[in-house]
């Protein structure tokens, strides 16, 4: 309890909300609870309202939000943020930072007129970039959901890997999960507390039983101690060196005549040239077993 008290700590200060959970099973799955946290929060008079989803978010994420959506009988809408029509009754957007394709766009003043509208914005983001980024919180997001992966637990694992979820104060009620908290004993002693969620109350002590959701708290444990070991500068700097090696490889792709599809980056590129050279990045990638990811005929990432 102790270690997913300071994992809780952790996605605080990173994504500059009030309070986060001890972790969900995995981001869509995280993004979905988000959503219908942000139905559950809504006061607008419309009786339909959607939830509007940014196109750049993770393609696995997107299709689990919609699943969930359609479960709900909630319209969802996925578009370009930027062109977004505010006059479509939304109650939430779900929105990118960095986006799949890698770009980082600066969303206050987009969250700034959702919240004219009663709207809550979702920011599905990643915790080893908000190491040098602003925090979400700070420019106006109700809600930070994402993966954990990044902290200490290596791709070979499989998954999925747990995400977790931040959110304000005044939606402390309505957040999935569970939750650690710090209380006193009987002595008057400082001790700590577990609270469910309604629905994760059938999980206790005398009958308990293994789902996945409750064994995604491993690897929140694996991701708190792996911060308590590096600590926050040396944290800082493990990003700053990912984002320094990324930023090499972006000078040396330029001088070789590739188009950067977004010149604000942390760790992935995304790139534009002609169809036939593509083709044969495509063609030397699958030979040298490099995975890259192809966006139609003229980028990749």
């Amino acid at each position: 309890m102790e270690a997913l008290l300071n994992y809780q700590t952790m996605i605080r200060d990173l994504t500059g909300l009030d309070i986060a959970n001890a972790s969900l099973l995995d981001e869509g799955t995280a993004a979905a609870e988000a959503m219908s946290m942000c139905l559950d929060a809504w006061e607008g008079e419309d009786e339909s309202p959607a939830f509007f989803i940014e196109e750049r978010c993770h393609p696995q994420t997107i299709a689990v939000v919609r699943n969930r959506a359609r479960a709900l009988g909630v319209p969802v809408l996925v578009g370009e943020a930027e062109s977004f029509d505010f006059s479509r009754p939304v109650f939430g957007f779900l929105l990118a930072y960095p986006d799949t394709r890698g770009a980082i766009h600066d969303y206050e003043a987009f969250c700034g007129r959702a919240h004219e509208r009663g709207a809550l914005v979702v920011v599905a983001t990643d915790l080893m970039a908000l190491l040098l980024l602003r925090a979400p919180g700070d420019f106006g997001a109700d809600v930070a959901v994402g993966s954990t992966q990044r902290f200490g637990m290596p791709m070979g694992l499989g998954g999925p890997h747990a995400a977790f979820f931040a959110t304000r104060e005044a939606h402390k009620r309505r957040m999935p999960g569970r939750l650690i908290g710090v209380s006193r004993d009987s002595s008057g002693r400082p001790a700590m507390r577990l609270s469910l969620q309604t629905r994760e109350q059938h999980i206790r002590r005398d009958k308990a039983t293994s789902n996945i959701c409750t064994a995604q708290v491993l690897p929140a444990v694996v991701a708190s101690m792996y911060a308590v070991y590096h600590g926050p500068q040396q944290l800082q700097a493990i990003a700053r060196r990912i984002h320094g090696q990324t930023a090499r490889l972006a000078s040396f792709l330029r001088e070789e005549g590739f188009e950067l599809e977004s010149e604000t980056f942390f760790d992935t590129l995304t790139l534009r040239t002609d169809e036939a050279r593509l083709a044969g990045l495509r063609r030397r990638a699958a030979e040298a077993r490099i995975n890259l990811r192809f966006h139609g005929a003229e980028s990749l990432s």
